[in-house]
């Protein structure tokens, strides 16, 4: 089964690490992003930039609107995220918390499925 982990990270928390951190945890997060991969759990692994740089689309009554940043000011910020695979949300969860991120923030774990084969 496929699950969803969301990085959330406290953003004047992960803001305020040093450069050396930085770099330590993303070489931590890649290895460990390989280690999942040779073992057939990691599907996909994505970084998101900062907030600021987000844009947020709404359709409303079939019009448009797109608005710079995020949604809402918010204490916590979405920093990216993994597809993974797993047999159950005891070895998801088992599995995100090998993510060197969540030292710095928090994973959100949840089933994914994809629509059409609900359908």
């Amino acid at each position: 089964m496929k699950y969803l982990c969301q990085v959330w990270f406290e953003t004047a928390k992960i803001n305020a690490i040093s450069a050396e951190e930085g770099e330590k945890l993303t070489k931590d997060s890649i290895i460990n992003d390989d280690r999942l991969r040779d073992s057939g759990h990691l599907l996909v692994a994505l970084a998101l930039r900062e907030p600021s740089t987000a844009v947020t689309v709404r359709v409303r009554s079939n019009e448009v609107t797109a608005t710079d940043g995020p949604f809402a000011e918010i204490k916590e910020h979405l920093g990216g995220f993994v597809l993974i695979e797993a047999k159950d949300m005891q070895e998801a969860t088992a599995i995100a918390a090998t993510f060197p991120v969540a030292r710095y923030g928090a994973i959100q774990v949840g089933p994914a499925y994809s629509i059409k084969e609900e359908c």
